[in-house]
């Protein structure tokens, strides 16, 4: 996938998974179909969580020399973080501006940028192209989940 594409993909994400939960009501959203797994309130959470890291990490690899990016553990983040309590409507919104924010940022920049890199805690070097394609794909892989949910209600 070029570049091009691949931030393409990047701004269709938070689409994908607003149509993903259309349909899902509130009393919905906090289910368990799956024994041991998330809710899918925990799974939106998890994935807005997620991205404003992702945007630093991109942000820092774009401005800094191999700065050090650390790592995060989901289930930590859950635990501590009151997913619960979370406004769904407003996960999705903070996903939809980062990537929009991130997408201006990404086409701006220089084929040879996307091969800037940074240092992550737990997996190493990391191109800023790798970066892009872990958080583009973070979305579909979660949908599946979710619509794995939506299908057991």
């Amino acid at each position: 996938m070029s570049v091009e594409q691949l931030i393409q993909s990047y701004a269709e994400g938070a689409e994908l998974l607003a149509k993903s939960i259309q349909n899902v009501t509130d009393d919905q959203l906090d289910l368990t179909p799956v024994p041991g797994k998330w809710s899918i309130r925990q799974v939106v959470c998890h994935l807005a969580d997620f991205e404003p890291i992702y945007a630093d990490r991109m942000k820092r690899v774009l401005v800094e020399d191999n700065p050090t990016l650390f790592g995060g553990d989901p289930d930590v983040f859950a635990a501590g973080l009151r997913y619960s309590k979370r406004c769904v409507r407003e996960e999705l919104e903070l996903i939809r501006v980062v990537r929009s924010q991130m997408v201006r940022i990404l086409k701006d920049m220089d084929v040879e940028d996307f091969q800037r890199t940074g240092v992550h805690s737990e997996a190493g070097p990391l191109t800023l192209e790798t970066l892009l394609e872990r958080i583009t794909g973070h979305i579909p892989h979660h949908v599946k989940f979710i619509e794995e949910k939506i299908r057991l209600f």
